[in-house]
C-alpha cells in the first residue's frame, strides 16, 4: 500500500508534463490584437437568446446589427442590452414567424444567432446557410430525422457553416476528463454513460405570466418554454433531448473523426409523474389533468460504435430529482462518474476498488482554455461554459474556419431523438444510425478542445 501511495502521489504531481507541455503555446501568437469585426445577427431574443446576446457584449470585435423576434417584449429587452451596453440599437425584424427570411438576407451579417423553438431550428439555419452565413443553432438542431440531412446535405451545398451550440461541452471538469481521456488516465474507452435527468416540471407548466411554475398550464396559456416544449412530451415518446450528454462524451471517444454511431435500441418507462404534478399543483379538476402525455417518464438509449464503445443515455426530464447529466467514463485501467465527483485509476488510486475525490485530477487536467479565460467566463451562465461557445463561434465566424461542433455533429448527435422514438415504437428494436459524413469520419481528425 505503501508503495502504491508513493506512486500515486508522484502520478498527481508529475505525470502531467506531457499534458502540460503541449498546451504551450509561443507568446507571440498572441501578442498581435485582431480588429476584425463579426457581424451578428440574432433570431430569437427570448431568455436563452438574451442569455446569448448578452454574452456577446464580452467581444469587442461583435457588432449586433440586426435582432428577430415575433414577441416585441423580447425586442424590447435586448434591445435594452444592447443600450445598457452602450451598443448601437440593432435594426428589427418581426413582422410574422417568415419575417427572419428577410433578415438573413441583409449583407451586413456574418453569423446568425439561433435560439427559438425546437420545431423552428432547422428552417431557420437552412435559411442562414442558404444565405452564405454561419449559422450558431441551439440544441438539439433537430426534431425529424430528415431534417438532419437537411442541415448536412445543405452545408455541402453552400459551403456554409452551422455550429452546434451545445455548451455542455465546455463544462470545466468535462474538458478535463477530455484531456484524460486523451492522456490514456483510463486505457482504453469500453463504456460511457450520460444523460439529461433535470427535473423540468416547472419548466413545462408555469401559470402563463412567468417562465418558471406557478401554475399548471402551458401550449397557449403557458408562458416562455410551456408554450411550446411542453407539447413535445404530449406527443413523442424517445430522448427527446439528448445532445447536453451525447456531445461531451461524442468528443471523448472521436464520433465522427475516426468513429462512428452503428446503432441503438431505446425503452421508455410508463409516464406518470405529469399527470400527477398537474392533479397536485391544479387539481384533479383541472383541464389539463385529462391530457395523455405520451412521454415516458424514464428513456434509457443504447448506443453502439463503430469502435466498440458503448454509450448509454438518460432522458429524464418529468421526475422529481437533483440535477444530473449522469456522466460516467469507462475504460479498461479506470474510470470517472460525476454524480459524487468520483474517479478510480488502477494502480493510481491510493487504495484498491476504493472510489477517490476526482479534485486533484480536475486541477492537474484542467484544460487550457479554462486557465486563460476563467476571468473573461465569470457571470457568462451555466458556471461560465456559455462563454466559450459562444467564443468559439465568433472565432470560426471571424476566422472563416470549420467550428469545433460542425454540421455534422449537430446531424448525428441531434438524430438520436427521432431514431430513440423509432426504436421505442419498434418495441425496442434495433435502429441503425445513419453516417452523416457519407464515409468521411474513416479519415477526419478530431478538432474539439485542442485550442488552449
Amino acid at each position: 500500500m505503501k508503495n502504491n501511495t508513493l506512486q500515486r502521489r508522484d502520478f498527481i504531481q508529475k505525470g502531467g508534463l506531457a499534458l502540460a507541455a503541449g498546451l504551450v503555446l509561443p507568446k507571440d501568437v498572441f501578442a498581435k490584437k485582431d480588429d476584425r469585426k463579426v457581424r451578428l445577427g440574432f433570431i430569437g431574443t427570448g431568455l436563452r437568446g438574451r442569455n446569448h446576446l448578452a454574452n456577446a457584449m464580452a467581444f469587442p470585435e461583435v457588432e449586433v446589427t440586426c435582432i428577430c423576434d415575433i414577441d416585441p417584449n423580447a425586442i424590447a429587452k435586448a434591445q435594452k442590452i444592447l443600450k445598457d451596453k452602450g451598443r448601437k440599437e440593432a435594426v428589427t425584424y418581426g413582422k410574422n414567424e417568415r419575417d427572419f427570411e428577410n433578415m438573413v438576407k441583409r449583407d451586413d451579417i456574418d453569423g446568425v444567432i439561433i435560439a427559438t423553438p425546437w420545431e423552428w431550428h432547422v428552417p431557420m439555419a437552412l435559411a442562414t446557410m442558404n444565405a452564405g452565413k454561419y449559422a450558431g443553432l441551439e440544441v438539439s438542431a433537430t426534431v425529424k430525422l430528415q431534417e438532419s440531412w437537411d442541415l448536412v446535405n445543405t452545408f455541402e451545398k453552400t459551403g456554409s457553416h452551422c455550429m452546434l451550440l451545445e455548451n455542455v461541452c465546455y463544462r470545466r471538469d468535462v474538458m478535463a476528463v477530455l484531456n484524460m481521456v486523451r492522456e490514456n488516465l483510463f486505457g482504453e474507452i469500453t463504456h460511457l454513460e450520460c444523460g439529461y435527468e433535470h427535473d423540468l416540471r416547472h419548466v413545462k407548466f408555469n401559470d402563463g405570466k412567468q417562465a418558471y411554475g406557478g401554475g399548471v398550464e402551458f401550449g397557449e396559456k403557458g408562458f416562455s418554454e410551456a408554450k411550446w416544449r411542453t407539447q413535445h412530451s404530449v406527443d413523442r415518446n424517445g430522448d427527446l433531448y439528448p445532445t447536453h450528454g451525447l456531445g461531451p462524451v461524442a468528443e471523448m471517444i472521436n464520433i465522427n473523426r475516426g468513429n462512428q454511431f452503428l446503432y441503438l435500441t431505446s425503452m421508455a418507462s410508463k409516464g406518470v409523474a405529469l399527470h400527477k404534478y398537474i392533479v397536485d399543483k391544479g387539481g384533479a379538476n383541472h383541464p389539463n389533468a385529462k391530457v395523455k402525455f405520451k412521454l415516458g417518464d424514464v428513456v434509457q438509449t443504447m448506443i453502439k460504435c463503430a469502435n466498440g464503445e458503448t454509450i448509454l443515455i438518460t432522458h429524464d426530464t418529468n421526475s422529481p430529482r437533483p440535477y444530473s447529466l449522469g456522466f460516467r467514463v469507462q475504460g479498461d485501467s479506470g474510470l470517472w462518474m460525476d454524480d459524487g465527483n468520483q474517479i478510480y485509476v488502477e494502480n493510481v488510486s491510493a487504495k484498491a476498488d476504493v472510489w477517490e475525490s476526482d479534485e486533484a485530477y480536475m486541477k492537474k487536467y484542467d484544460h487550457g482554455i479554462w486557465k486563460r479565460f476563467e476571468s473573461e467566463a465569470v457571470g457568462a451562465g451555466h458556471g461560465g461554459m456559455d462563454y466559450f461557445v459562444l467564443r468559439d463561434f465568433i472565432n470560426s465566424v471571424k476566422n472563416k474556419t470549420t467550428p469545433p461542433i460542425d454540421v455534422y455533429d449537430a446531424a448525428a448527435w441531434s438524430a438520436i431523438s427521432p431514431l430513440s422514438e423509432m426504436s421505442i415504437a419498434k418495441g425496442s428494436a434495433p435502429v441503425q444510425i445513419p453516417d452523416f459524413t457519407r464515409g468521411k469520419w474513416k479519415t477526419n481528425k478530431p478538432i474539439f478542445g485542442f485550442e488552449v
